[in-house]
């Protein structure tokens, strides 16, 4: 459970209209519009996605500790 809660945090704060770690980096780049630094994230926000799904779908992965 506390994986999935980790995972979910993650894309929260990366999504809109969130978006906490999207609005420090614009804070600290201000020569970037909002929204291209909202389309640079995308890529990582599908992952996650995709992470989520694959960790709900089979909740054992998130057991096994390789060595």
């Amino acid at each position: 459970f506390g994986i999935i809660v980790v995972v979910v945090t993650e894309i929260s704060l990366i999504s809109p209209p969130i978006g906490l770690n999207v609005f420090v980096l614009k804070s600290v780049v201000s020569d970037i519009s909002i929204r291209t630094i909202f389309r640079g994230v995308l890529p990582f926000w599908l992952a996650d996605l995709i992470r989520l799904t694959v960790l709900l779908a089979f909740p054992y992965i998130s057991l096994i500790l390789i060595p």
